[in-house]
């Protein structure tokens, strides 16, 4: 028994998982994947079929499921929120995060972020094309669609990329205070894309709920690997700017 507890032991020690912060990060990755795992098996099953229908109908205009529930303007504010999802957006502040943390020394955590980002695009484009869902058809789109419908790459690659640079971003931060506002921030514009998806009737609530679950476990997983390779010198800690080239290690 000892034989098989003491490699356990040392590889918990190794990775710090008797510290919260990387037992935290590494225990929300395996919740939110293993829920994405079980919302995936019921959508493959049908099983969310009717209580998508059902919401996504009740946020529309009995008379007229053409029309959002809701004035014009609220329409128009879902779309604006909407967009904050799409590539180019997506893109664009990805670019900003990495600039700023070159011109702020942090090398590492530039590294990292492009690497995240970049990798959750391609984790998000194979799972759109191995599920290959379609849209609803219940009530007209009102914004343009062209991929598939599972999971939600609009709430997928929010998640992943407002969380992922949220955690990132907030590691790398001094203040407790800016790192909450940082990660609140992060939080409250996923759920608001993901939101506007259904609402703009272009995804099913479980696309939604499964994008949200993917890339929270993506985030949660890039949470921990910073907090790894910050231990070794490879990502600077808050506070730390980029070591010289020929800075001997401690």
């Amino acid at each position: 028994m000892n034989t098989l507890l003491a490699p356990a032991t040392r590889l918990w020690l190794r990775l710090r998982l008797n510290e919260v912060g990387p037992l935290l990060s590494l225990s929300a990755c395996g919740f939110f994947a293993w829920a994405f795992i079980a919302l995936a098996d019921e959508v493959r099953e049908g099983e969310t079929h009717a209580l998508d229908s059902h919401l996504l109908l009740a946020l529309r205009d009995p008379q007229n499921p053409a029309n959002p529930l809701g004035p014009s303007w609220l329409e128009e504010s879902a779309r604006d929120f909407t967009g904050l999802g799409g590539y180019a957006i997506l893109t664009l502040i990805t670019l900003a995060a990495v600039i700023y943390l070159l011109m702020a020394g942090k090398r590492g955590a530039a590294i990292l972020v492009l690497v995240a980002i970049v990798g959750g695009t391609l984790l998000s484009t194979g799972l759109k094309l191995g599920f290959e869902r379609p849209r609803p058809d219940l009530v007209p789109h009102a914004t343009r669609v062209y991929t598939a419908s599972f999971p939600s790459g609009h709430a997928m690659m929010s998640a992943i990329t407002y969380l992922t640079l949220g955690a990132l971003l907030a590691r790398v931060e001094k203040s407790r205070r800016v790192s909450t506002f940082i990660m609140g921030l992060a939080i409250i514009t996923t759920l608001l894309v993901g939101i506007s998806r259904v609402y703009l009737g272009v995804h099913w609530p479980s696309d939604v709920l499964a994008g949200w679950a993917v890339g929270a476990a993506w985030a949660a997983l890039c949470w921990f690997v910073a907090l790894q390779l910050q231990r070794r010198g490879q990502v600077e800690k808050p506070g730390e700017l980029t070591p010289p080239s020929d800075a001997k290690p401690e």
